[in-house]
């Protein structure tokens, strides 16, 4: 009978200066204790310098009202409502401008990267001169190009541009908006979970290609699944259908939904400029596809537009996304300048906040770890993005 091998000690670690673990640890500790060291430092020098100075600190005047009307709010709010309150108005406009900048940035980004590639030489140079222009441009200067346009040669409301049930005007762009109700809410969740269960779809249908060079029908199947939930969600709330539709008032148009002129321009300038630069990284993305690539799919009968979509472009998102994910993060901090126009994001009540209060440093804290969470939040999304687009090698 064999005898079992004995199981080999685990060797311990040697924390001393002439082992390599050892003095990878040692300067560790050290780089911990001196993050440590200075952050103390600054913090206890801070708070003596404002006890010195007679400036009051800490976060209690959250809870108290803030006191000052905020032009556009997504949450009920009043003078006396608190400054978590108008904090939450502040965050809710800028992830608003954020969410919806970023979806028309790639989309109009992607448009005009394609565009560079065109036959057509009309189209071609357009696209060219439409990058060239905007991403020189600083945005600061086309936030207040756009909000000049929006609030000085659009009509007064009087006079307001009208198409159907929508105005355009100075006072901002009113269209209709459903009356909001469970129906909506339910609608709004299946679509999310139409996303949801598209994406888990085309995955598998993918999966199946791979396998067995038979393509499955993605677009259709993807669209029945977002359709069919909204609309089971929306029959299960009852099926509310009535509708607020904008009419002309005394002052101003009444009813329906409204962007204002701040928002649009802040919208219109983030949008324009970001987009200038992903037409930049999908061109390059696309350019970067050898020419064999393009030489094998021709010769397999595929069309330019069928090439483009299902060869090159998913081989360009390797090199797409890592610097698209910049231009999100950038999209997003870049809305900190609607201070500027008077849109009242997230910076804007943080100032409002520090003139009322003077509490610097606490308003300067909440702005700083909004930004912070949104930027992480964002690079963890298009990180685990790229690593289930990333071309699987055999």
């Amino acid at each position: 009978m064999i005898e079992a091998r004995p199981v080999p000690k685990k060797k311990s670690r040697s924390i001393s200066w002439n082992s390599r673990e050892g003095r990878s640890v040692i300067y560790q500790v050290v780089a911990i204790a001196s993050i440590a060291g200075f952050l103390w430092l600054l913090v206890t020098n801070t708070l003596e310098n404002m006890r010195r100075r007679g400036i009051q600190s800490g976060y209690d005047f959250m809870s108290q009202p803030f006191g000052f009307d905020v032009s556009e709010t997504l949450i009920p709010y009043d003078v006396m409502s608190t400054y978590w309150t108008a904090f939450g108005i502040g965050l809710a406009n800028t992830l608003k401008v954020a969410i919806i900048g970023i979806v028309l940035a790639t989309l109009l980004g992607t448009l005009l990267g394609i565009g560079r590639f065109s036959t057509n030489f009309l189209v071609r140079k357009i696209c060219y001169v439409y990058v060239e222009i905007f991403r020189n441009i600083p945005v600061y200067l086309q936030l207040l190009i756009w909000y000049i346009i929006f609030t000085e040669t659009l009509p007064a409301f009087d006079d307001a541009w009208e198409i159907g049930n929508t105005f355009l005007s100075k006072g901002g762009f009113a269209f209709p908006w459903p009356v909001w109700k469970l129906g909506q809410s339910l609608a709004l969740i299946g679509v999310l979970l139409g996303l949801a269960g598209s994406y888990f779809y085309a995955r598998s249908a993918q999966r199946h290609f791979d396998k067995t060079g038979q393509r499955r029908p993605v677009l259709p199947v993807t669209l029945a699944i977002i359709i069919g939930l909204a609309v089971l969600g929306w029959l299960a709330g009852g099926a509310p259908s009535e509708w607020s539709l904008p009419e002309k008032g005394i002052f101003q148009v009444e009813g329906g939904t409204k962007f204002s002129p701040e928002f649009l321009s802040l919208l219109v300038g983030l949008v324009l400029y970001t987009a200038s630069f992903i037409a930049e990284i999908v061109r390059s993305g696309i350019a970067s596809v050898s020419l064999g690539q393009h030489e094998a799919a021709a010769s397999l009968g595929l069309t330019k537009s069928m090439a483009m979509r299902l060869v090159a472009l998913p081989q360009a998102l390797r090199v797409i996304i890592p610097p698209l994910t910049s231009q999100y993060l950038n999209l997003t901090k870049n809305s900190s300048l609607a201070v500027a126009i008077g849109y009242p994001d997230l910076v804007s009540i943080a100032n409002t906040s520090l003139n009322q209060t003077g509490r610097a440093i606490e308003a300067l804290s909440i702005v700083m770890a909004v930004y912070l969470t949104l930027s992480l939040i964002t690079a963890l999304l298009m990180n685990w993005f790229n690593a289930s687009s990333a071309i699987q090698e055999r």
